[in-house]
């Protein structure tokens, strides 16, 4: 009987998604937090003020975010969920001390690959965890809850960022990101392991190489995450260049973090409205509506920026931009669910496939759009517009030419 009452509480259904989306929004804390800060890093490594070589360091983490998940995925169906995101967060904090300690702009760059590569853990661990437990619509909806709290971060962090560059340099703000995930990890100690026992699969590599080819060779697997990659290259593009476009188009970087803040909000507005909306309409349904929404929203958005030879006014920008950003929040968990349903038997490698693919693709492809920055915003809008065209002929081609046809009705796994 001591023993049964020594044991701890277990996780109820709001505290297990609170810690998966706090976990999983340790990758947006490693990313938004520094935003402010950059102009002080240009500084420091005696940078141009209107310089992009600090976008790398979005690029570099992004990178070390996605290649692992290709290791992380088949070990994490191997020897289980907790054991890959508890390694994940020791590199994360190694990483983010090696960042605030860095010498040279070289070896900054260094420590957020690797910083990155201990994000990996618990981002690619967290949708294994969510498809454990879930399927279909249901996983749609659990992957909303995540993601709304998941971006929470981006509203708050970079007028903390702000804060602490402010009152103590830049380094502490790196210094603050590897405390913060101790915190996490220590609260992960509570979270049970999701993988039952007669899903753990041998660490063949022939077994790797099986999986791989399921995830490449299914249509709507392989369809759904092209469109999510050049989707997220906007997405990224805009996080990386978006400090620098406040700035030099609009001439509000004092209202950064503000601005910055606000749009995230309205993302994860989006974000938590899904799970609600997708039970009504369900999954592919509201996907591909919001998909038609966001290509209308990027012609308006470059006929605003032609018209304006890439400089329109901010609200001009906001009522153009920002809404298409919205429909992305109403994207991406969507299409996540739906290249992830045909690859249950074997989700941790598919999850870790999908993610490194989507990832460092949408790394790439947000560092064309960045270093075609020319002070407007017209190479952004062509992106939108171009990358939202591509997306929707993989949903096309994934869904045979197909659109709005609804999953079928799932419930959550035993």
């Amino acid at each position: 009987m001591a023993t049964i009452e020594s044991q701890p509480r277990p996780l109820g259904r709001v505290e297990f998604t609170l810690l998966l989306a706090m976990a999983m929004a340790l990758t947006a804390l490693g990313i938004d937090i520094m935003l402010p800060a950059l102009g002080d890093i240009r500084s420091a490594y005696d940078l141009a003020e209107d310089s992009t070589a600090v976008a790398a360091l979005i690029t570099v983490y992004m990178l070390g975010l996605a290649l692992p998940q290709l290791v992380y995925g088949p070990l994490s169906d191997r020897f289980g969920r907790k054991p890959i995101m508890n390694v994940g967060f020791v590199i994360y904090i190694i990483g983010a001390v090696a960042a605030a300690l860095a010498p040279s702009l070289a070896a900054l760059l260094v420590a957020r690959f690797i910083w990155g590569v201990g994000a990996a853990g618990p981002r690619g661990v967290t949708v294994s965890i969510i498809r454990d437990r879930y399927e279909g619509d249901p996983m749609a909806r659990a992957m909303s809850f995540v993601f709304a709290i998941f971006v929470i971060v981006p509203v708050v962090a970079p007028t903390l960022g702000a804060l602490l560059s402010e009152l103590a340099g830049w380094r502490a703000v790196f210094l603050f990101c590897a405390a913060w995930a101790g915190v996490i990890a220590i609260w992960a100690i509570r979270l049970p392991e999701t993988l039952k026992p007669e899903y753990r699969m041998e660490l063949r590599m022939s077994r790797v190489l099986g999986a791989a080819n399921e995830v490449v060779t299914n249509r709507v697997t392989a369809g759904y995450t092209v469109a999510l990659t050049f989707l997220m290259g906007v997405f990224l593009s805009y996080i990386a260049s978006s400090e620098l476009i406040i700035e030099d188009v609009f001439d509000l970087d004092n209202l950064f973090p503000v601005i910055f803040g606000v749009t995230a909000a309205l993302v994860g507005a989006a974000l938590l409205a899904n799970g609600t909306i997708v039970s009504r309409f369900g999954t592919r349904r509201l996907s591909h509506a919001m998909l038609m929404g966001y290509l209308a929203l990027a012609v308006l958005f470059t006929l605003v920026a032609l018209a304006t030879a890439g400089r329109p006014s901010f609200w001009l920008f906001a009522a153009s931009f920002v809404p298409a950003l919205v429909c992305f929040g109403l994207i991406f968990p969507n299409f996540n669910t739906i290249a992830m349903i045909p690859m249950g038997h074997i989700a941790g490698t598919a999850s870790a496939l999908i993610t490194a693919t989507s990832l460092a693709g949408a790394a790439l492809l947000g560092a064309i759009l960045d270093q075609a920055y020319n002070g407007t915003v017209l190479p952004l809008a062509f992106g939108v517009l171009v990358y939202g065209l591509i997306a929707l002929s993989a949903v096309l081609w994934a869904e045979q030419g197909k659109l709005f046809v609804p999953l079928k009705e799932s419930a959550e796994l035993p």
